[in-house]
């Protein structure tokens, strides 16, 4: 049975919280236990992102389908598989949980509650690696959701882990999480100033996915 929508955006929220939390509070420790070697610090936050995603998506994913994305919401949208009612509210709390996950890890760890990052992320290289980690993220996300859906917390879980360290912008792949690190002033953050940019390149590469995957791997008829 369908979950109600507000069981749906309360799971969204929370998700997208503990997510974010995840990345932040992760670069937090990492950093702080690395002794200077970025590697091992990124390394830390790798690992401890794509283990929680796994855990998140079979968590939530029975009652809301686990999106934690804006840019998954926006291409469920486009499959007819998310009300384009429910949609807004779905990327709404997303991105306020995100705000929270942040503000949660900075609280973990001493920090102030929000401190705008200086981290800079600009540049054409880092643009065309949000649009490949998000078009990938999406592939993947379809292609498991159609043939192999026991699979697709695993799948995602592994896929975010390696485009970690594939793409040159550590694959941020989700708008909600991207908003939020760029309230956090820490390994994680993102300058405010290159926010915009890495959405538009999230959104060109899930719709990009999104329409090739219709193709691809078309869903089955309704019975």
């Amino acid at each position: 049975m369908k979950s109600s929508l507000s069981r749906r955006l309360a799971a969204e929220f929370l998700g997208t919280a503990f997510l974010v939390a995840a990345v932040v509070g992760s670069g937090i420790m990492g950093e702080r236990l690395a002794g200077g070697n970025v590697a091992v610090a990124l390394l830390a936050n790798t690992i401890a992102t794509g283990a929680a995603l796994v855990a998140l998506i079979l968590a939530f994913g029975p009652i809301s389908g686990a999106h934690l994305n804006p840019a998954v919401s926006l291409a469920d949208a486009l499959e007819g598989e998310l009300s384009w009612t429910d949609a807004p509210l779905y990327i709404l709390v997303q991105v306020l949980g995100g705000v929270a996950g942040a503000i949660a890890a900075h609280l973990m760890f001493g920090l102030p509650l929000v401190s705008l990052s200086r981290h800079a992320r600009g540049g054409p290289a880092l643009m065309l690696s949000e649009f490949i980690a998000t078009f990938g993220l999406l592939s993947v996300i379809w292609g498991c959701s159609r043939l192999r859906s026991n699979a697709t917390a695993f799948a995602v879980g592994a896929y975010i882990t390696a485009a970690y360290w594939f793409t040159a912008s550590t694959s941020f792949a989700n708008p909600a999480v991207t908003i939020a690190r760029s309230l956090s002033d820490t390994f994680s953050g993102i300058r405010p100033l290159d926010v915009p940019w890495f959405l538009l390149a999230q959104i060109a590469g899930a719709l990009a996915a999104t329409l090739l995957l219709r193709w691809l791997i078309p869903r089955p008829p309704l019975a």
